[in-house]
Parts: structure tokens; sequence; C-alpha cells
């Protein structure tokens, strides 16, 4: 609520006062106007009533303690990027477990170097935040510290991007101890970049005796204590690659070879490695789901194995520091003998996560590495929509991961390029590790 008073031959003279209506009212907001000397209004009792009638008109369960956001897109890209940028936004803070209010679109003429968008429309975003209920504004391009923190001023909410978001997702998923030290090894390197003079309060990385310099602020200090903790984080990294490579080399050993899933997150990949090895990894329907390589056994006839694995999932502008930490658990692709591209044929974006999958592949120097194109889910697709020209297309081979049935041309492509075999039979399936 706000109020403004007229002054009239240097005295009060009449007060006017505005305020939100409740979400779905005919009137975004309410004019009122009175007498300054006759304006009488019980301002607590009136506050009280007016958010409890917001709470009540809110479509989401007032218990619900989870983040409540609204996801803005704003960029000078064509209006179809930002659409798909939003979408794919969408995705990720509902696997988050964030509640997505509304979603909001802007296409700029050119970026705001303090907002990212116009003041006009984030007024309006601030506005809308309120009437909805918002905790949290998430946009889908990256936002610069200053940026954030202008942001979070203005709207006196959370304002994070794009790349906060997958890194709170990679935080709550990583299970094991190769995992969480790199999620947090980004995390850092991250923080680092955007640490700022706030005071920030890092005690908990560092502290004690050895802990402060003589002379040094405290934004010296905190950025001094991160830089220990990922020196320490990264010496770690070095002593869990080793343990990998010793791995490698008693598969070396044992001459099985390798073959690697790749592909955008989502897209099936742990659920095709539990259907080919009657395994039990843990699978969900959200972006992400998965963040730990797993590897099993496979058996083909003649008494034959091979280890197949699962590799967290890519993403389009994956985060530098993201890709960097992550770059040491990936290195497990360089030993693949074969990968595995696996698309989700079902999502209208699937050609621009072919195109995120193998700019990744490139940066990571494995775009030469012998690989498959397979084509998922291709149980949702509508017959006769010309899937059959897709995968002519594409050179590709379709399959659907939930049933084993459709897996006889990908285990024939697969014994061709390892065994470089044109020999056709079944397949034993068998658990292993």
């Amino acid at each position: 609520m706000i109020a403004a008073i007229s002054m009239k031959d240097g005295q009060p003279h009449n007060i006017y006062s505005a305020y939100l209506m409740p979400h779905g009212s005919l009137k975004k907001y309410e004019l009122m106007s009175s007498n300054f000397y006759k304006f009488d209004l019980n301002f607590a009792e009136f506050i009280y009533n007016l958010e409890s009638e917001m709470d009540r008109s809110r479509t989401y369960d007032q218990k619900d303690k989870r983040e409540r956001a609204i996801l803005i897109s704003a960029d000078t890209k064509p209006y179809f990027e930002l659409e798909e940028a939003v979408e794919e936004l969408k995705e990720l803070a509902e696997s988050n477990d964030v509640i997505v209010l509304d979603t909001v679109i802007q296409k700029l003429r050119q970026l705001n170097p303090k907002y990212l968008l116009g003041e006009g429309k984030l007024k309006e975003i601030i506005i809308n935040a309120v009437d909805k209920g918002a905790t949290l504004l998430i946009f889908a391009q990256n936002l610069t510290p200053s940026q954030a923190n202008a942001i979070s001023q203005a709207s006196e909410l959370k304002a994070i991007d794009r790349t906060q978001l997958i890194l709170d997702i990679f935080a709550r998923r990583a299970y094991s101890r190769d995992g969480k030290v790199q999620v947090e090894l980004a995390q850092l390197k991250y923080t680092l970049s955007r640490l700022v003079g706030k005071g920030t309060a890092m005690s908990r990385l560092m502290g004690g005796i050895g802990g402060r310099g003589p002379g040094e602020m405290k934004l010296e200090i905190d950025r001094r204590r991160i830089k220990d903790k990922i020196s320490h984080l990264e010496r770690e990294l070095i002593v869990l690659s080793e343990a990998r490579k010793q791995r490698k080399r008693k598969r070396v050993e044992n001459r099985i070879p390798i073959v690697s899933i790749v592909g955008y997150t989502n897209a099936g990949k742990s659920t095709l490695l539990n259907s080919l090895t009657n395994s039990s990894t843990f699978v969900e329907s959200k972006m992400f789901a998965t963040l730990d390589t797993a590897s099993r056994r496979l058996r083909f006839p003649k008494e034959r194995d091979l280890i197949i694995t699962d590799t967290v999932g890519f993403i389009r502008d994956l985060p530098k520091d993201l890709l960097s930490a992550f770059k040491a658990t990936l290195e497990e692709l360089e030993d693949a003998d074969l990968l595995i591209h696996l698309v989700d044929i079902s999502n209208p974006r699937f050609e621009q996560q072919i195109s995120s999958v193998e700019n990744i592949l490139k940066e990571l120097n494995l775009i030469h590495k012998p690989r498959l194109l397979v084509f998922n889910k291709i149980d949702k697709l509508e017959k006769g929509n010309g899937s059959e020209f897709i995968l002519t297309r594409y050179d590709a081979i379709a399959i659907s991961a939930i049933n084993q049935d459709t897996f006889k041309p990908l285990f024939d492509a697969i014994e061709s390029q390892i065994w470089d075999s044109n020999k056709h039979s079944e397949i034993n399936l068998t658990t292993g590790v």
C-alpha cells in the first residue's frame, strides 16, 4: 500500500492511497481519497484482511512451503528462442520442486545493464509477483552480480538465474563422493566470480587460527577462504580420478569393451541402462534425476561381455563451472569404445538437443569417437507423422527404452561396431557391475 498527501496553504489537505487487489479481481488496484483530517483507517487490521483475502484467492496450497517462482526470459534473441528457453527453465524449476506461478517473455531491443530488462517491465513483474505470492524470480538468461543484486533490492525477492538453478539441482541430486565434490567445486567457483563486498559469511568453509591475515578486509578473507576450499577440492578430485584410473586399468587388462550412453538430460539414459541390464538404477522423469555415473555388465553371445555406462545428462549452454567440474567424470567417456547418443524423439526440441550434445562432445574432444544415434520414446510418436523420414534423415536407430522388444536393431549395431560381426543373435540380458 502507498499513500500521498496533498498540501494547501502549507497545511495537509487530502490523502490519497492505493493498494493491490487480490488475484482474480476485475481491477489490479484500488484508489482511495479522503480529507486528511477525516481519514480514519486501522492500518494493521486493513492489511491483515487484505493479505488474508489475497491468500484465499491464490491457487496453491498455503501450507506448501516450497519456493514459488515467476520465470522470466528476456533477451534480444528471436521470440521463439525465448519461448524455448522459458519452457526448458520451467522443466528445470519443476525438477527442483519449485512451484511455477507464471512465465514472462520479453524480446528486448537492447539489454538493460542494471536490470537486464526495462524498469517498467520489472515493476510490472514485481506487482505480478506480489499479487500471486511469488517468493522467487528465475531468469533464463545469466545475470551479472550487479543485476541480481539490483533486481533483488527493487523487488525484495530472491533473483537467480538459470546457472544457479542448475547448480541447486545438482547439489540436491549428488549422492556419491565424486558427485558431491564436483558440485561443491562448481558452486564455489560460481560464488567466487560473484562475490561482492556484502560481508558474505564463509565461516563454515574455514575459520579459527590461520583463517585471518593481518589487515585483510572481510571480502578479501572470504575470497581467500573460497580459493583455499577450491584448492582442497581440486586435490580431492585428483585422488578420486586416480581411483577411476585403477578401475580403468582392470577393465583394460580384462579386455572388456566399454559403451557409454550420452544424451540430453531426461532423454531416458538410466531407463535404457536398466532395461538393457535388468538393473535398478534410480529413474525419474525429471531433468538431471541422476548425476552419478553407473556401470553395468551386458553379456552378448559367444561369452562376450561389455561394460555399459550411464553418464550425467547434458544441457544446452551448460554452465562453464559445471562442465569444468564434471570433466573428471566425463573423462571416462574417453575410454569408451562406442558412444550411444540417446535422443528423446518425442521432445519438440529434439533437433536443438542433438546439436547441444554434439557441441559438448566437441568441447570434450570426443566428437570423433564412434557413436550410434538412437531415438528413444518412439512409443510416444503418433503413427504416420513422418517419423520414418526423420530416422532416415538422421540415420538413427529407433527404440523404446521401456520395451525390450525394440532393442534388436540396437544390439545388432553395437555388435557390429564392437566386434565387427554381421551375425545377428539373440541377446542374453544379465545384471552385473
